[in-house]
């Protein structure tokens, strides 16, 4: 196990690195003061590519932007500039590069039930001859992309020439040229601005070789999106995740009750790898929330439930994987339980560190760090919505207790995030000794929000005597105020390779850097 400096993703380095200042990079879709928001402009899903150098957003009117790096075009590939020691100072900068409609609203005359358009997710599969290949899912159907710049295609203009030898092989003469004007349809005129008579012959000689219009392409290119492929009919429920193997042939989709397993060149067949329906609808005590595939092990994958258990599965045991391997859970403290403990405990989103190692889950009221070498608890807990437990009636009766948070990892796996209420979100270092959280606003004023929070001392991942809680907040806000659940920060995404926060705040997309 490497272990100089800061190690392999999702390990911990020997010191804490120092906190992140984070500022403000940039922002699509910005909303004028006092500007209505369309419901169909609300941002639903982020994703970066592998590379970084690609960002795509979906949202609730079932379209998928995608933007495209720009600070390292100038000089190159990233990977040119590192070879040669380039100072690559500068912070990841994006812009629009096209958009498309991926999904459109349905009905299904058999359950008489309307299909939202709305993207619950996107992927990104692997590029192939510089064509962009993702994923995007809305309730019942997945769709497989193709994005690619393509050639214009003109049509040359059709011109003619005296000098060019007639149909039967002679040369036009200077006279009849000067005399005659030749139509583009083959036809002959003695005046330039006179047409064709209904007694028209045709000339002695025949006509001059006919010119037909040419398709000649240009320099110039446009960006095609086309579907390749649809998956459908093979969800129940509505489809809340979906995750590429690491193979790069297959991936999966999950419902509340099932999690289907396909090939990316198949789509009308899946096969059911995970089945939690019980026979009898009424003895159903959990659902599946989210599903990751391992990111290096093409046989692992995990699944999250409503009761904050999080089951790790090896799909060489049997084709329906109903034993886990391995079981994570967090073990209840002896404390009085409420009609809201189970809500709040149900996972929203769980996703792997780079090398597999650990596993982050995000439930309604903290983040946690689970290694899958250990099961008998979280190694690290991050409290984001502590100081709401009170209100967890007006949530219920709200519905906001039900909002389904997203986390996500740093590119190295030093440091963690997830959103909150009033457009907030946290980060959180997550190697011993760390006791960085940090709370921003997604605003151009990042920092307006920010109060340092006492911490206590972090553990090591591997301590198995006592769990990490930091990050409280005390009060309602961090300066005080009261919360605003009419605006969340659901969805957000690191990139992969550098310190770059992309995070939407209803129909905007903002973008940090540190």
């Amino acid at each position: 196990m490497n272990r100089n400096g800061a190690e392999e993703a999702g390990r911990p380095s020997a010191s804490p690195p120092p906190p992140l200042e984070w500022k403000f990079s940039q922002v699509f879709g910005e909303r004028t003061a006092g500007e209505e928001v369309q419901e169909v402009d609300i941002i639903s899903a982020i994703e970066f590519d592998k590379s970084g150098d690609h960002l795509a957003t979906g949202d609730r009117g079932g379209r998928v932007v995608l933007f495209e790096r720009t600070d390292v075009r100038d000089h190159g590939s990233r990977r040119d500039l590192e070879r040669q020691d380039y100072p690559i100072s500068r912070h990841p900068e994006f812009r629009y590069k096209t958009e498309f409609q991926s999904h459109e609203p349905e009905f299904d005359y058999l359950k008489s039930l309307e299909i939202e358009e709305k993207i619950n997710k996107i992927r990104w599969c692997q590029t192939v001859n510089g064509a962009l290949f993702l994923l995007s899912t809305n309730d019942k159907t997945i769709k497989f992309w193709k994005v690619q710049e393509k050639k214009v295609k003109r049509i040359s203009e059709m011109h003619m020439d005296a000098s060019q030898p007639l149909g039967n092989g002679s040369i036009a003469s200077s006279s009849s040229a000067s005399s005659r004007v030749f139509l583009p349809n083959g036809g002959c005129s003695e005046s330039p601005c006179s047409y064709l008579s209904s007694d028209f012959s045709f000339p002695p000689g025949g006509f001059p070789s006919l010119h037909l219009p040419v398709v000649v392409t240009s320099q110039e290119a446009s960006l095609v999106a086309r579907c390749r492929r649809v998956y459908a009919h093979a969800h129940d429920y509505h489809i809340n995740s979906i995750s590429n193997n690491s193979d790069g042939e297959t991936f999966i989709s999950a419902d509340d009750l099932r999690i289907n397993l396909w090939n990316l060149e198949i789509s009308n067949q899946s096969f059911n790898i995970v089945d939690v329906k019980p026979a009898n609808m009424e003895d159903l005590t959990e659902v599946i929330t989210s599903a990751e595939f391992h990111p290096t092990h093409c046989n692992m994958l995990a699944y999250s439930s409503s009761k904050g258990s999080i089951r790790l599965i090896d799909l060489r045991q049997s084709a329906l994987c109903d034993k886990h391997s391995k079981l994570f859970e967090e073990h209840a403290e002896p404390s009085p339980r409420s009609v809201f403990t189970d809500i709040v405990a149900s996972v929203s989103d769980i996703k792997f560190a780079k090398d597999g190692r650990h596993i982050l889950s995000r439930d309604y009221m903290t983040l946690k760090l689970w290694d899958i070498n250990m099961d008998s608890g979280p190694v690290a807990t991050f409290q984001v919505h502590e100081y709401l437990r009170p209100k967890l009636c007006d949530l219920y009766e709200n519905d906001s207790i039900f909002d389904k948070f997203e986390c996500c990892w740093s590119g190295d796996g030093l440091w963690v995030a997830t959103g909150s209420y009033s457009n907030l979100f946290r980060i959180f270092g997550c190697v011993p000794g760390s006791t960085e959280a940090t709370t921003l606003e997604a605003s151009r004023n990042p920092m307006r929000r920010q109060v340092l929070n006492p911490a206590r001392p972090a553990r090591s991942l591997g301590s198995l005597t006592r769990v990490v809680r930091r990050g409280e907040t005390p009060g309602v806000d961090a300066n005080g105020n009261s919360y605003d659940f009419a605006t969340k920060l659901l969805h957000l995404a690191w990139h992969p390779t550098e310190n770059s926060i992309a995070c939407a705040a209803a129909n905007s997309l903002y973008m940090y850097y540190a």
